[in-house]
C-alpha cells in the first residue's frame, strides 16, 4: 500500500512538473515557439565560392535530415558558380587557340615546348599496358 501511494504521488509530481513547464510557470501564455534553425554558414554572397566555403558549410538537421531549401540553395548555387567558370575556361581556351592561330604558330604541344603537362584526356588503347 505505501508503494502505491508513493507512486500516485511521484505521478502527481511529475503531472504537475510537466504541466507547470507547458503553462510557462504560472505566465498568462504558454512557453513561446522556438525560431526553427537556418543555415549558419550561407555561402559567401559577394565573391565566389571557393574549397574553405564549401568545407566550412553545415546544414542545420530537421525533423527527417536536412533542410531541403537550404540544400537546394546551396546546389543551384554551386552549379551556378561551376557553369559560369566552365563558360570562363571555355572562352579563355578559344581565346588562346584564336591568337596562337593569329600568330601564325599551330596549336603547340606542351610536351614539345618544355612544359610539365598533365593530361586530363583519356589514355588511348595502344597506350595502356
Amino acid at each position: 500500500m505505501v508503494m502505491f501511494l508513493f507512486l500516485v504521488v511521484a505521478l502527481a509530481v511529475v503531472v504537475a512538473a510537466v504541466t507547470l513547464a507547458v503553462v510557462g510557470g504560472g505566465e498568462n501564455a504558454p512557453l513561446p515557439e522556438a525560431a526553427p534553425e537556418r543555415l549558419r554558414d550561407p555561402l559567401p554572397p559577394d565573391r565566389p565560392v571557393d574549397r574553405a566555403d564549401i568545407e566550412g558549410l553545415r546544414f542545420p538537421l530537421a525533423a527527417r535530415g536536412y533542410r531541403m531549401a537550404d540544400v537546394d540553395d546551396a546546389l543551384s548555387r554551386l552549379g551556378a558558380e561551376l557553369a559560369e567558370r566552365d563558360a570562363r575556361i571555355a572562352d579563355l581556351e578559344s581565346a588562346l587557340a584564336g591568337a596562337r592561330s593569329a600568330a601564325g604558330h599551330g596549336p603547340v604541344h606542351p610536351a614539345a615546348a618544355g612544359e610539365n603537362h598533365v593530361s586530363m584526356d583519356k589514355p588511348r588503347r595502344e597506350d595502356q599496358p
